[in-house]
């Protein structure tokens, strides 16, 4: 984890997301940022938080003037704050530094520890700024949980014990941080699309007289969802998964 070069940049001249090895560069940080949640031993939403820091950053500043490791790095710091569990910057430091230099000794307390820290302080400063000191983000987690509740009074509940929805969506959500889309599409759409995915996996149709049903079961909750945008949601899904064989 090296200095950032805090080099000033508008939107106009970040790379689109869309670029391959943009995408690629940003899905490497993504993983290295949600084992430095594991170790750290974040919560999900905070992970989540971060994640959305960081590509909500690289919406609007060029991937090529950043570390962007030290980037992810303060985005945790940051998102520790915004969601109130507090972790101390010493730890977050020393995880980041360890997963990214396996082979080399811990990190001790000496000059490059305090060049770290000042560089991720500063770093933090400046994604405040780029960010219009608005950090706080709304994520999709407490719309799942409600549409996951719902699902199960709907469903067949030999159905839904034998069949891990409720886990894989989580997980779906989760693999979803690995790519910009968190920052691209609504809270509820990104939910919802997770459980369709889910569904699709095992088979399982919902709601489960559905040829009898007026609506669509997505369409309970989110009004302003279609089908299309529901599947171009998994397309991006699949393809982060693929990404991930590529990297």
């Amino acid at each position: 984890m090296a200095t950032a070069t805090m080099a000033t940049t508008s939107s106009s001249s970040a790379i689109p997301p869309s670029d391959p090895a943009v995408a690629k560069a940003h899905f490497r940080v993504a993983q290295y940022m949600m084992e430095a949640g594991v170790k750290l031993q974040l919560q999900s939403v905070t992970v989540a938080s971060a994640c959305t820091i960081y590509y909500r950053f690289f919406s609007v500043c060029d991937v090529q003037n950043y570390d962007a490791h030290l980037v992810g790095a303060a985005a945790i710091y940051l998102a520790t704050k915004v969601e109130e569990q507090h972790v101390k910057l010493r730890d977050i430091i020393n995880v980041c530094y360890r997963i990214l230099h396996r082979k080399e000794p811990p990190l001790e307390v000496g000059k490059k520890y305090w060049e770290l820290r000042e560089s991720v302080v500063n770093c933090e400063l400046l994604l405040i700024r780029m960010l219009k000191f608005n950090a706080k983000v709304t994520l999709p987690h407490k719309y799942m949980v409600h549409y996951l509740k719902s699902l199960r009074d709907w469903m067949d509940q030999e159905v839904w014990n034998q069949t891990p929805i409720c886990r894989t969506a989580w997980a779906m959500l989760r693999d979803s941080y690995h790519g910009s889309i968190c920052i691209r599409v609504k809270p509820q759409h990104l939910a919802v699309a997770s459980i369709y995915f889910a569904l699709q996996c095992y088979g399982v149709t919902m709601p489960h007289r559905e040829d009898q049903a007026k609506r669509k079961w997505w369409q309970v909750f989110s009004e302003d969802l279609t089908e299309e945008k529901v599947q171009g949601i998994v397309s991006e899904l699949i393809d982060m998964y693929d990404m991930e064989t590529k990297v």
